[in-house]
């Protein structure tokens, strides 16, 4: 165990400050990375989901409601750059809230696989979210120029299972520097336990 470090409040908001820097540069490199498909990052048409990666990264140590708060402002940022329908909050917060939720219940450990194979369930889970919005929009709408409901449900299993594999293999890729940096910042600027 280690001890946790005595910090003085100018350097808590060094820390503080550092810390927005790294979830700002870490999110904004995620959006700069999501619509590059260089060789070995596509599968089917179909990339890795880097911001249900960040949110899956963020929300393993955190509040459901923290992991919530981040799926719905990346999920607004997704749908700014895409389009607002289907939206990417509802699986965006969906996966903040469950990862928060498995987090808390001691269902996982914190290792590379555990994480891997979170994000691949999440993935499939926020794809499913997608779907069913698709699914919902092609029953209200008469017009609608999404597929037939067959053609929905086939490509998402080719899209679900393709991005999943692919982000739970990329996910350590980001986890593994995020989680670095919130451990160290967690132990540095704590105060010290009675």
């Amino acid at each position: 165990m280690t001890a946790i470090l005595p910090v003085s409040p100018a350097r808590a908001a060094h820390y503080r400050r550092l810390n927005l820097l790294i979830i700002i540069g870490s999110v904004a490199l995620c959006l700069l990375v999501l619509p590059i498909r260089p060789p070995g990052m596509e599968i089917l048409g179909v990339g890795p989901s880097w911001l249900l990666i960040w949110v899956v990264a963020w929300s393993v140590k955190r509040t459901a409601w923290e992991g919530a708060i981040a799926g719905l402002v990346l999920g607004l940022i997704q749908d700014a750059m895409t389009g607002p329908y289907p939206s990417h909050v509802v699986s965006l917060v969906i996966v903040g809230i469950v990862t928060a939720r498995l987090q808390k219940q001691r269902f996982i450990q914190e290792d590379f696989v555990s994480v891997a194979l979170i994000v691949f369930g999440m993935v499939v889970m926020a794809q499913t979210a997608m779907a069913v919005q698709i699914t919902a929009h092609r029953f209200t709408q008469p017009d609608s120029l999404y597929p037939v409901l067959t053609e929905i449900w086939l490509q998402h299993q080719r899209i679900a299972l393709s991005s999943a594999i692919l982000s739970s293999l990329w996910a350590p890729v980001l986890y593994y520097p995020l989680n670095r940096w919130w451990s160290y910042l967690e132990r540095h600027t704590m105060p010290p336990s009675i």
